[in-house]
């Protein structure tokens, strides 16, 4: 996967951010209209989704996924800092035209696009393996689905877009409903999940597997079941369902030692359903983040190689949500460094978990763990006990989560013991959140898993109040959603329109 990933960036279709609410056009010195015309061809197309997912994740996603709740905020943010400090402050006014919403928008749309180049361009393309032909067309919809349900989850109603645009048909788009897109996602993760392969060879390792589409569709189901679409019962049922096939398939397992899930030695793990690949080494194929989270004015004390950014950094209810003793805790964050030179104590906390030692500025080997095992076992046992069965199996893998953490790196006997049978399902349900929120911190999980379960309200007025002076009856549902970017409606205002109380 890193050497095909690497040969997409120079082979690749390249893509720009335009003024028009969707990239309409690629621009390359190849045309996409008589590039592709083999297997091979395709197989390069199927890797500029890829690539294009590094785009997505390499910030945007924080800011959305972490910053938004109450895991993250900002040590340090430069002078023009209002973009940055209206996502993590509910008490600043959060606008269209902020910088980040819209590059969100615009890369997430970029990514589409080349998912739908390769599916517009594919069947054209004279294939003497149909399996492998069904398995790219699997790879696109797979990344289009998981790219849609960040769109979704982040803006609410968006723009459907299947196929590449002309000009004149992108001024037709309006956004859809929720449910549309919704359901645009699982028809995405049905074919991928009937057409992807279990496994890769090693030069292959990386590319989406059976095991992705499985765990993607069982959190889309988790999610659908919860706010804002409130499918209830069949949809915890239907997630039950798909993350019991996760959990049963052979080729997955927790890694027994949480440590090891972030050694960038060891990335593609047993555990991992999904990963977005990155390859330092001067290729702008990288990943930036143990130097975007490191504290802005430390010095190698904390990172080796490049500069800091002091942005992502752990609220202190992150770091008191750990029990006493949990390895997690010391493997993910730390409460502060020494000093070097002068060896004084600096109490600013920062992330750990993505350590790595930079090839030249912010160039690190990191990948991004997008879906593991260990997110679906809590699914899993979250959807047992919404349904209010089988308690003790859903006991099961809570208790399987505990376990490793216990038993991984820093850890000591006597420590997070397991949890005994629960008195009420409420009890229960807080467990998992607090066990989702230590196991899966600064993976882009908290503030959606917020979101759908409907406590963002009660968790984030109690958080901004202590952090920020947020005065909690000041608390708006139109805090759930972001703002359709300025510019997009700019470009279109008869058909896209912006989300209440922006």
């Amino acid at each position: 996967m890193k050497r095909l990933i690497i040969l997409a960036l120079l082979l690749t279709v390249s893509f720009s951010c335009r003024k028009e609410f969707i990239d309409l056009q690629p621009i390359s010195e190849m045309n996409a209209g008589t590039f592709y015309k083999t297997e091979k061809d395709m197989n390069q197309a199927v890797m500029s989704p890829y690539a294009s997912l590094r785009n997505l994740y390499n910030q945007s996603f924080i800011y959305m996924g972490e910053v938004r709740s109450d895991n993250t905020t900002f040590s340090w943010v430069p002078g023009n800092s209002k973009d940055m400090t209206s996502i993590d402050n509910f008490g600043d006014v959060l606008l269209s035209d902020n910088s980040f919403v819209l590059n969100f928008w615009n890369n997430s749309y970029s990514t589409i696009l080349r998912c739908n180049i390769v599916l517009d361009k594919i069947d054209e393309v004279a294939f003497t393996d149909k399996k492998l032909k069904e398995q790219y067309k699997a790879e696109a919809r797979f990344i289009r689905a998981l790219t849609y349900f960040w769109l979704v989850r982040v803006y609410g109603d968006v723009p459907k877009v299947d196929h590449q645009l002309s000009v004149s048909e992108a001024y037709t788009l309006g956004r859809v409903p929720t449910q549309e897109i919704y359901d645009f996602i699982v028809d995405d993760l049905k074919f991928a999940e009937a057409n992807l392969p279990a496994t890769y060879t090693t030069v292959d390792k990386g590319r989406v597997t059976v095991g992705g589409a499985k765990g993607l569709l069982a959190k889309v189901y988790m999610t659908m079941a919860g706010y804002p679409l409130k499918k209830g019962a069949s949809h915890y049922a239907l997630a039950e369902a798909k993350a019991l096939e996760v959990i049963n398939l052979p080729m997955y397992s927790l890694v027994t030692d949480y440590k090891t899930l972030f050694d960038v030695s060891k990335k593609n793990s047993s555990e991992s359903l999904f990963e977005v690949q990155y390859k330092k080494g001067g290729t702008s194929t990288g990943s930036p983040w143990n130097n975007d989270f490191a504290p802005r004015f430390s010095n190698k004390e904390v990172v080796l190689v490049g500069d800091k950014g002091g942005f992502n950094a752990p609220t202190p209810s992150m770091s008191t949500a750990y029990s006493t003793g949990d390895p997690r805790k010391s493997i993910s964050m730390s409460d502060g460094y020494v000093s070097a030179p002068g060896g004084k104590a600096v109490n600013e906390k920062y992330v750990k978990k993505y350590y790595d030692v930079s090839f030249s500025g912010s160039d690190n080997d990191n990948n991004w763990i997008e879906l593991r095992l260990a997110d679906v076992y809590l699914l899993y046992a979250e959807a047992l006990v919404r349904q209010s069965k089988q308690p003790d199996v859903a006991l099961t893998y809570l208790n399987k989560i505990r376990q490793r953490a216990r038993n991984s790196t820093g850890g000591a006997p006597g420590i997070l013991p397991d949890y005994a049978p629960f008195s009420s399902n409420d009890a229960f349900l807080l467990a998992i959140e607090s066990e989702r929120r230590v196991e899966l911190a600064f993976e882009n999980h908290r503030w959606f898993d917020l979101v759908r379960t409907e406590r963002a309200k009660p968790v984030m007025t109690q958080e901004q109040k202590v952090q920020n002076g947020f005065d909690p009856s000041s608390w708006s549902d139109r805090m759930l959603l972001f703002p359709i970017p300025l510019q997009v409606i700019q470009s279109n205002p008869e058909k896209i329109k912006q989300n209440d109380g922006y």
